[in-house]
């Protein structure tokens, strides 16, 4: 039987045509299931940090710091912490007598809803704390009362890594007006305790026990 006409014996059969979008969707997939694997198989570096002790001092009408504390933050319930002391407090504080709160990843300030400080934050942005010598007496956000509280002027403080599943701080300085009206600063450093266990917030704070809005040294 002869072959059909226009189509000589020798001639492979014609492949059917693979769209080029498909090709490279196809290989763009293989790149990124090859780059998950390789960043999963690695170990990060994680900087972490010793909890600090729980020793409370007044620091009076003076500027204070920078300071660096970490607080242990892996408990269910809230670890607060004073800036008029310098110090977590060990039990339950009265109304006033906390500025910051903390649980694993969320920071509270000692205002809104059912509180009776007139706390609130406010991000400042990426510039670094030593730069900071004045905040705004206004702007700071209390917290939301919903069902898990927050602040939303912190609550995203961080990045998280689907690969390493390590959680980083953003650099950011954030300004924190206290329970009594003053003014503090401060940035976050790390997320974890000895071991890499996750939950000690780590952070680098000045105080201003004047009370005024300058943090220039």
């Amino acid at each position: 039987m002869s072959a059909p006409a226009g189509l000589g014996e020798d001639t492979p059969p014609k492949l059917p045509d693979v769209p080029w979008v498909a090709l490279v969707v196809v290989c763009g997939l293989l790149v990124a299931a090859v780059w998950f694997v390789v960043e999963s198989l690695q170990s990060p570096e994680l900087e972490w940090y010793v909890v600090s002790e729980v020793a409370p001092e007044e620091v009076g009408d003076r500027l204070a710091g920078p300071v660096t504390y970490t607080v242990d933050g892996r408990r269910n319930e809230l670890t607060y912490f004073d800036l008029s002391t310098g110090s977590a407090v060990e039990d339950t504080p009265s109304p006033l007598g906390w500025d910051l709160a903390f649980r694993r990843f969320t920071i509270l300030a000692n205002g809104g809803p059912g509180l009776s400080g007139q706390g609130g934050l406010l991000a400042l942005g990426e510039a670094p704390l030593d730069s900071v010598m004045q905040v705004p007496t206004d702007g700071y956000q209390v917290n939301e009362a919903t069902a898990e509280r927050s602040n939303p002027a912190i609550a995203r403080w961080y990045t998280y890594s689907w690969t390493s599943h390590i959680l980083k701080a953003k650099p950011q300085t954030y300004a924190v007006r206290t329970a009594d009206g003053r003014y503090g600063i401060f940035e976050i450093l790390s997320y974890y305790c000895p071991g890499a266990t996750a939950g000690c917030v780590t952070i680098r704070y000045m105080y201003q026990g004047a009370g005024g809005t300058s943090f220039a040294r």
